[in-house]
């Protein structure tokens, strides 16, 4: 089984900068596609981030993109977020994900039904 655990979401202001890390159980981490989505209050979960498996390539939803970047230790089986320049429409539950399926090595994988596990959230609120 494995289990993922979200931790370093809090409030910050705009502008600020915040690094979420999710930690994975479970053998095999390093070659497991890991992706980052969040969920608004009334809203669907989106996607984030993601990060191939097999190719280590990283892919990141337009309103992120040279904002955020995924990055993972995969000795100490772990994913990270690093968000800057923070705004009001980040705020959202940040959850981690994995595809414990295989993946192709030039697939994205920006949706939540290609991945298997799941953290259980942990809160980004951004406000003034």
């Amino acid at each position: 089984q494995v289990q993922l655990v979200e931790s370093g979401g809090g409030l910050v202001q705009p502008g600020d900068s915040v690094r979420l890390s999710c930690e994975a159980s479970g053998r095999g981490f390093s070659t497991k596609t890991m992706g980052w989505f969040r969920q608004a209050p009334g809203k669907e979960r989106e996607f984030v981030a993601t990060i191939n498996g097999v190719s280590a390539s990283p892919n990141y939803a337009a309103s992120v993109k040279g904002r955020f970047t995924i990055s993972r230790d995969n000795i100490k089986s772990t994913l990270f977020l690093q968000m800057n320049t923070l705004k009001p429409e980040d705020t959202a539950v940040y959850y981690c994900a994995t595809r414990w399926r295989m993946s192709g090595r030039f697939d994205i994988y920006s949706s939540p039904d290609a991945y298997d596990y799941w953290g259980q959230g942990t809160q980004v609120t951004v406000s003034s």
